[in-house]
């Protein structure tokens, strides 16, 4: 067992936690998941809380960019989004208890908590979606929706203007979804601006919310083949897919192989093998 740290040095969650690639993933289930980002929501100690989601794309930039993969590390916790992810963790000897990814995770999250007076604001995509999305997070009833934001923060004033919305709304859970790694760099940047208790970087989320992108079936989902349908609707993601999957396979299968000969050296059978030590 390990625990994860916020970026005060808390302890937080006390879960099995594996490291992808660098990055520290809690292996958890969703219904556990939500639990603990309930508590967080109720928490109320001025302490936000930040979370990501990883799959094979975000894994990949983290593994190209040391600042990025930090920067996830330095969120409460991440949680493993994916086939991907999943296949990483087989070859680390981890069969992983859930796909814990955030499409799903958060209307689980607003489910349970309803009827609580929550609130959150949505920050992502351009005016339109943001606002189709804010539409759907009423249909999950419970929650009010406190503000929204487009994602496009291009100067100064623009952002000064969300973090002075955000602060004015005072929200229970800020949504960003500006995509990767976008999202996390900004909630690394403003989180002890934003006086929110709970704050998750959601991808793609506010597209589906909105209309603007079809989920996959849930048996394409069951078989793990989820980025088959996407790659069909989106190919302008086809770059990731095609060439970012195979990379992200040989970069696992590259750290497999160094942790293997690793142990091998380190059991003494690397000496055993070769000739004595003078």
């Amino acid at each position: 067992m390990a625990t994860i740290h916020a970026g005060t040095g808390q302890p937080l969650i006390s879960e099995r936690v594996l490291s992808i690639l660098g990055v520290r993933v809690v292996d958890t289930t969703r219904p556990r998941a939500v639990r603990r980002l309930m508590e967080w929501v109720g928490a109320r100690d001025g302490r936000p809380r930040t979370v990501y989601f990883v799959n094979a794309h975000t894994l990949n930039l983290a593994a190209a960019d040391a600042g990025y993969r930090a920067m996830l590390n330095a969120a409460d916790a991440v949680f493993a989004d994916g086939t991907g992810v999943r296949w990483a963790a087989r070859l680390a000897g981890v069969r992983l208890q859930d796909n814990v990814n955030g499409t799903d995770l958060m209307p689980e999250l607003f489910r349970a908590a309803a009827g609580r007076g929550y609130r959150c604001f949505l920050l992502g995509g351009d005016d339109a979606t943001v606002r189709r999305a804010a539409g759907f997070v009423q249909t999950l009833g419970g929650w009010s929706v406190a503000g929204v934001h487009h994602g496009y923060l291009a100067d100064a004033k623009t952002e000064a203007e969300v973090l002075r919305s955000i602060r004015t709304a005072r929200p229970d859970v800020l949504l960003v979804g500006m995509g990767n790694p976008l999202q996390e760099q900004w909630i690394h940047t403003h989180r002890d601006e934003l006086e929110v208790p709970l704050v998750v970087a959601v991808g793609g989320l506010l597209n589906f919310w909105s209309g603007n992108v079809p989920r996959a079936p849930e048996w394409l989902r069951r078989w793990g083949a989820e980025w088959l349908f996407v790659l069909c609707n989106q190919p302008h993601k086809a770059r990731r897919y095609l060439i970012g999957n195979p990379l992200f396979l040989a970069r696992i299968l590259g750290d497999w192989a160094l942790r293997k000969f690793a142990g091998w050296a380190g059991s003494g059978q690397g000496q055993a093998a070769g000739k004595p030590a003078r």
